[in-house]
């Protein structure tokens, strides 16, 4: 009974001392696993944000080149008919979506979204007034009405857009 008497003080202690030891070690460890996920999520918060300011500033550069003012300063010539006129805005307004189409990963879906409704507006529109003209009209003509069109609305397509993504930056901010 000595013998076990002796034991279990030698054992309790270092039981004791072991859990202690245990427990400690343990909070330790998990306190340092927090600290650098802390610190990763840091670190790619300071890579990711400028690129996503970039994504954001690319995407109101898009919706500024698909502007109608802007597609008819750049695209429209004199010569132009309403059917070159309307081809040709049509394909700007494309190979400018592809070229920022990559875009997407760093915006939210509900701005991408609003992206792709502005784009898709400026065709729908583009496309309506082109199906009003004859064959033969002239691209200057196309052009009186597409901007006739704009002026009738409340909000360009693009601008909408534009909005919806600047207030999206600034909550990045």
């Amino acid at each position: 009974m000595d013998l076990f008497a002796d034991i279990l003080k030698i054992t309790i202690p270092a039981l004791l001392v072991f859990l202690t030891a245990w427990i400690l070690l343990r909070n330790m460890f998990k306190n340092s696993e927090a600290r650098r996920r802390q610190e990763i999520i840091l670190q790619n918060g300071r890579t990711i944000t400028p690129i996503r300011l970039q994504a954001y500033e690319r995407i109101i550069l898009f919706l500024e080149r698909i502007s109608l003012e802007s597609l008819l300063v750049r695209i429209s010539t004199i010569d132009m008919s309403a059917s070159q006129l309307h081809s040709a805005l049509l394909t700007s307004i494309r190979s400018e979506f592809e070229h920022n189409l990559s875009q997407q990963i760093y915006m939210t879906p509900q701005a991408w979204e609003i992206v792709r409704n502005a784009r898709s507006n400026m065709i729908t529109l583009i496309n309506s007034e082109a199906e009003k003209m004859a064959q033969d009209a002239s691209g200057l003509a196309l052009s009186r009405n597409l901007l006739e069109k704009i002026m009738e609305l409340e909000h360009e397509p693009t601008r909408a857009a534009i909005d919806f993504v600047k207030a999206e930056v600034s909550k990045l901010m």
